[in-house]
């Protein structure tokens, strides 16, 4: 049970496409904010 919620948890969740993110990956939304902060 604990290697499904890692799975989830840490490959899963990074992965998929989140309709509140615009359907991007959590990683895509964050390399995004990164590219923001360094161009400010």
């Amino acid at each position: 049970m604990d290697d499904i919620a890692r799975y989830i948890e840490l490959r899963y969740n990074r992965i998929r496409l989140h309709s509140a993110l615009g359907y991007r990956t959590p990683q895509e939304v964050h390399d995004e904010y990164l590219n923001r902060q360094l161009t400010a």
